[in-house]
């Protein structure tokens, strides 16, 4: 026999293990996103370009901490809602159905679709009763990362479980950036019999913190482990979806790459040695898991000095572990030039919007409020399609605020009025204690009322919130 025909067998037998032979590049485990794959939702229409669904919020006992049994609110009866995927340009199409015991909405966080399809109750659509209905129907024009919420009760409801995951793809973006996890990062607060802890608890000092649940949760799931196979990339698409937990993310000895956040890809990569999402906030990051055969590596939550007391006392948790393959390190592709082009707005004649984040002073139950006017007291700020606008929000109180714009993009700028680089779209930016952000938007043809809001929940629902109407 030839040497040519002895050296086939053996390469096939290396195959697993070596990365040159012809069977093909190296691949993670088998199985590898088994412990937190998201449960997809599931198109009713079979038309390209058209993605139908059916979803239903409604209490279901699920089980979280092992165990015990929890009667957590839910979309399709579990944490997090199953996750809608569609491509640039399509059309979704949700039938949304209400079997809770209290009235609820569903807000598209960060799709740029029709004031009427928002979920902002009572300005873009009435509240979905109980056992009441009710259709969105909305084209999504950009790549990214994007998730559904509630907007009635947002603290109390969002608490309780009710959020989930939409993924907008787009075809043209390069190929092998890394392998996919969509992770949706969250918190829960769970009681020792099960029982989930009271949405108003700790009374106005949880609300001026901002309440976190006890227990940790990435994609529904408590510390869970992600196989991965040393030296091969995986895309991770973030989204902290905790109605006040600020997320920090971190590897020891590993650095991200991040190529996108809230609206799509970057104009250029970034790398970090630690990844944070404000609530709210979407991050789009590669990590290339380097370590011992067999070894796992925590990824661990990092408390973030996000103000007063905010990390007196409190230690790093695990969030979930990398378990590296018991084999050899694999050496992948190199990566693809990552970029995107982003031209500046032009901040040229741009109205001014001036705002303090603001707390009222006084006995009784907290109030906050935006320019010392609580939302329910507030008149709604006018701009005109067209218009391009420089807010600069300025905080008053000794809490960081992740501050949200529903319905368009924005570009956050520094204290020189220039442009953030790398430029990104953002639809949440953080806004630091003692400091302010500055943001330059342009209002596209989509009039309406819109509105804006810091996402901790909880100071939403005690007045930090304000409305947009854009006019014609």
């Amino acid at each position: 026999m030839s040497s040519e025909n002895t050296s086939l067998p053996l390469c096939l037998l290396l195959v697993a293990a070596a990365s040159g032979c012809a069977g093909g590049p190296p691949s993670q485990p088998e199985g590898w996103d088994r412990a937190v794959a998201l449960r997809p939702a599931v198109d009713l229409d079979a038309r390209a370009g058209v993605v139908e669904v059916d979803l239903t919020a409604r209490v279901e006992e699920v089980e979280i901490v092992p165990g015990l049994r929890t009667p957590a609110w839910t979309y399709d009866g579990g944490i997090p809602g199953p996750m809608i995927r569609a491509r640039v340009g399509d059309r979704v199409i949700v039938h949304f159905r209400n079997e809770l015991p209290a009235p609820t909405t569903i807000h598209w966080h960060g799709v740029r679709l029709s004031a009427e399809m928002d979920g902002a109750p009572g300005h873009s659509q009435p509240e979905t009763a109980p056992g009441g209905s009710f259709t969105y129907d909305f084209v999504v024009p950009d790549a990214g990362l994007y998730w559904y919420h509630p907007h009635v009760d947002s603290a109390a409801q969002a608490g309780n479980g009710l959020y989930g995951a939409l993924l907008v793809e787009d075809p043209a973006e390069p190929a092998a950036l890394g392998d996919e996890l969509v992770l949706v990062l969250s918190d829960i607060g769970v009681e020792d019999d099960g029982a989930l802890v009271p949405p108003d608890t700790g009374g106005s000092f949880g609300t001026l913190f901002g309440r976190e649940g006890d227990v940790l949760l990435v994609n529904g799931r408590v510390n869970p482990v992600i196989e991965a196979r040393a030296g091969l990339r995986q895309r991770w698409r973030l989204v902290n979806a905790a109605r006040s937990r600020y997320y920090q993310l971190a590897i020891d000895g590993h650095r991200f790459i991040r190529i996108g956040g809230d609206g799509g890809l970057l104009e250029h990569p970034v790398e970090t040695d630690r990844i944070l999402l404000t609530p709210g906030e979407r991050a789009d990051v590669l990590i290339e898991p380097r370590g011992a055969p067999g070894a796992t590596l925590p990824v661990r939550w990092v408390p973030y000095d996000r103000g007063y007391g905010a990390t007196f006392g409190r230690p790093e948790v695990e969030a979930f572990r990398l378990r590296l393959a018991d084999e050899r390190a694999a050496e992948d592709e190199p990566l693809p030039e990552v970029a995107r082009a982003i031209a500046p707005l032009d901040t040229a004649g741009a109205r001014r919007v001036d705002l303090q984040l603001t707390q009222r002073e006084g006995p009784g139950e907290l109030v906050l409020g935006i320019n010392g006017v609580p939302s329910w007291e507030a008149e709604p700020l006018v701009a005109a399609v067209g218009e391009t606008a420089v807010w600069t929000v300025e905080n008053t109180m000794v809490f960081d605020h992740p501050f949200h714009l529903h319905g368009f993009f924005f570009q956050v700028l520094g204290a020189d009025g220039q442009p953030v680089r790398p430029l990104e779209w953002k639809d949440t930016v953080n806004v630091p204690v003692d400091g302010a952000a500055r943001f330059v938007v342009r209002y596209d043809n989509r009039p309406g009322m819109w509105m804006f809001h810091c996402h901790i929940l909880d100071h939403a629902d005690a007045g930090m919130m304000g409305m947009l109407h854009v006019v014609r």
